[in-house]
């Protein structure tokens, strides 16, 4: 007997719908596999067989052959070892075809019938919604996260032996002995994950440089640090993720995807509802930055989508490391290149660079810095100049004073900082209503011109700054964009010239 039954995989962040074909029929007994799989998925022939086994269910000497198409799209992972348990069965005619309709499955089988639960259930759902799909069985670990899509019924199962008693009875009884499960996005926002982030009441000093995390948080602009060591640098950049606003619906299901393919959703949490900040160490490696593999997964640039990628001690990353950034800081995306095909990752991050002048980190004090003047050249060359350029906003932590380390006030707080930058955000979500664009930061070249327009006097006043400069178009773009920020959190709905002013001022023509 022959049966199709519906399956989900996954290319890159994007899903497919996929169909388990299982033949079988009288012939010379054997058990073959097609349809341009990966080494996962080959190997759950001997999962499938020892899992039917020992469910009370002996495979007779039949000829089983399943394919799993489209053939041209590789198959990864072992999500279709419950398909394809439910396919044979089908073909044996041990279960009805009917339990197959408009239903998806998902799930690794246990060689002892145990469910286990796979990557990538988030984008799955999300197509298997666009297809018309109505009930969807998988992993009971993986059930919140399956409901976080409406409109498809989520069957959360623990055994292979639980799915077909769930399947052996109508509709509506089956409901009753195993509940859809349900999820209140809503609450998901609203919860608090016990996680504390610093406060900017801690920062004693630095105004110029908290006014230029401001500027970077409310317009989601690129931000460099320089300064000398114990300057605060870092105190200050752990402690942005308290004044970013916060992720809107879309914007977190953006995030969750990439997170739902790495497997890293955690338990209880099916939705990323905060911006991610990660920091990681400089001896990383370039493909864990970028991403990649034999089997492409998102690297740590994918993971900070819409969130702030930290990179502290920026010239220790080394100068290839540093160059991977060229492509996704301006694109918005990494893609990743294999001989079966390519896939592309999302990577709009907001990177937050810090380093110091110099390697003993004291220039330009030459009572206490001893570098040579090559010393500091070979230093700052591990920053090319085209990453120098795609940074909007370089600024200088300058040493603090005694005198202000021991006042006893405080500095301004996150939240008061945070109200700034969410009475910006609110503009911006205001101009941006209709367009794909979510900050000022995400402003093609293409629309500047709309939505960063200049009067005479302002125009006249970039272009002696442009060539007195000597910027790149790059660079006058993006200190236009920055302008533009500036501007909305003086609530100025024209670009005047103090903005431009200040704007210049951020540009690092000498780091």
């Amino acid at each position: 007997m022959f049966c199709k039954v519906m399956a989900g995989g996954i290319h890159g962040i994007t899903s497919f719908l996929a169909q388990v074909e299982v033949d079988s029929t009288q012939a010379m007994p054997g058990f073959d596999m097609v349809g341009m799989l990966g080494s996962e998925v080959r190997e759950a022939k001997e999962r499938v067989r020892v899992a039917l086994k020992n469910s009370g269910f002996q495979l007779p000497p039949r000829r089983i052959t399943v394919n799993i198409s489209p053939a041209d799209i590789r198959k990864e992972g072992s999500a279709y070892d419950l398909p394809i348990a439910i396919g044979i069965l089908v073909s044996m005619e041990k279960v009805e075809e009917s339990v197959l309709e408009d239903t998806l499955f998902i799930g690794e089988l246990g060689l002892d019938g145990e469910i286990k639960p796979v990557k990538g259930i988030l984008p799955i759902m999300m197509m298997a919604k666009e297809q018309g799909i109505k009930r969807c069985i998988l992993p009971k670990e993986n059930a919140l996260e399956g409901a976080v899509i409406s409109g498809v019924k989520i069957v959360g199962v623990s055994s292979f032996l639980e799915t077909l008693g769930y399947l052996a009875e109508d509709r509506g009884r089956a409901d009753d002995m195993i509940p859809p499960t349900v999820l209140n996005i809503t609450s998901l926002f609203e919860e608090k994950d016990g996680e504390k982030i610093p406060d900017f009441a801690d920062i004693k000093g630095q105004e110029m440089v908290k006014r230029a995390a401001v500027i970077a948080a409310a317009g989601f602009h690129h931000l460099l640090i320089t300064g000398t060591p114990g300057a605060g640098k870092t105190m200050i950049a752990k402690r942005i993720p308290s004044i970013l606003p916060p992720l809107s619906v879309e914007e977190s299901l953006e995030v969750s995807k990439i997170y739902s393919v790495s497997g890293l959703l955690k338990e209880g949490r099916p939705l990323i509802t905060k911006r991610p900040f990660l920091h990681p160490h400089h001896t990383i490696s370039r493909q864990a930055l970028a991403g990649g593999g034999r089997i492409p997964r998102p690297g740590i640039l994918s993971l900070s989508h819409r969130g702030i990628l930290f990179l502290d001690e920026l010239p220790e990353f080394g100068r290839e490391n540093i160059e991977v950034l060229r492509q996704p800081l301006e694109d918005k995306e990494v893609q990743i290149a294999r001989n079966y095909g390519s896939v592309t990752y999302p990577a709009d991050i907001m990177l937050v660079a810090a380093m110091n002048p110099c390697p003993c980190g004291f220039y330009p004090d030459r009572e206490r810095c001893k570098c040579t003047e090559a010393e500091i050249r070979k230093y700052r060359s591990r920053i090319s100049g085209p990453i120098y350029d795609r940074i909007d906003i370089c600024v200088e932590a300058q040493a603090v004073e005694l005198s202000q380390l021991q006042q006893e006030s405080m500095g301004q707080s996150s939240r008061e900082l945070k109200e700034q930058v969410m009475r910006a955000r609110r503009v911006q979500e205001k101009r941006y209503k209709d367009s794909p664009y979510f900050f000022n930061a995400d402003l093609e070249t293409k629309d500047i011109g709309k939505y960063c327009p200049l009067g005479e006097e302002e125009r006249k006043f970039m272009e002696q700054v442009f060539y007195a400069l000597n910027l790149s178009a790059r660079a006058y773009h993006r200190t236009l964009k920055v302008a533009r920020t500036i501007a909305d959190l003086a609530d100025s709905e024209e670009i005047n010239k103090e903005h431009l002013t200040e704007a210049v001022c951020y540009r690092g023509f000498e780091v």
